[in-house]
Order: C-alpha cells, then structure tokens, then sequence
C-alpha cells in the first residue's frame, strides 16, 4: 500500500465517541501537501490510527450545508422537490 503525509491543518469538532475512545471528527485535513479539505472520519484515542471517512471541498461542504440546512431530521419529506 503506498504511503500518503496527513496534516491536521484546524480541528473543528468532535462529532461523537465511541465506547473505546474513538472520535469522529471534522477537521480540515491536508492530504499529501494538497490543499486542505473538509474531512469526517473516525481517530483513535491516540491520533495515530483512522478509519475510513470522506473529504470534501470547500465547495462540496457549501453545498452540503446548504442541503443541511433544509434537511428534517425526523426522516419525513421537507416541501415538493424542485421542478
């Protein structure tokens, strides 16, 4: 497997815990001294071990949020989809 460089650039929040210490977190993540990215994933208590996550644009996040911000939590339909 190759290897890749990770630098946590900004550590935003800690989205849940796990029973054996695991976090899920939203941090800005630089992968392979690219730009940094929105990046959900789960870190040992340690910080040296991941687990599968995704990493999104700035873009990518602004359009997530956005369809957050209209998302029903309760699982229903929100208004008539758009035409």
């Amino acid at each position: 497997m190759p290897e890749f460089k990770y630098e946590i650039t900004k550590r935003i929040a800690v989205l849940s815990e796990s029973a054996n210490g695991w976090q899920r977190q939203l941090n800005l993540v630089s992968w392979n001294d690219r730009e940094p990215k929105y990046d959900i994933r789960d870190w040992a208590p340690d910080g040296n071990k991941m687990g599968k996550g995704i990493s999104l644009s700035r873009d990518e996040m602004a359009v997530l949020r956005e369809l957050m911000d209209d998302l029903r939590l309760d699982g229903t339909e929100n208004d008539e989809p758009e035409a």
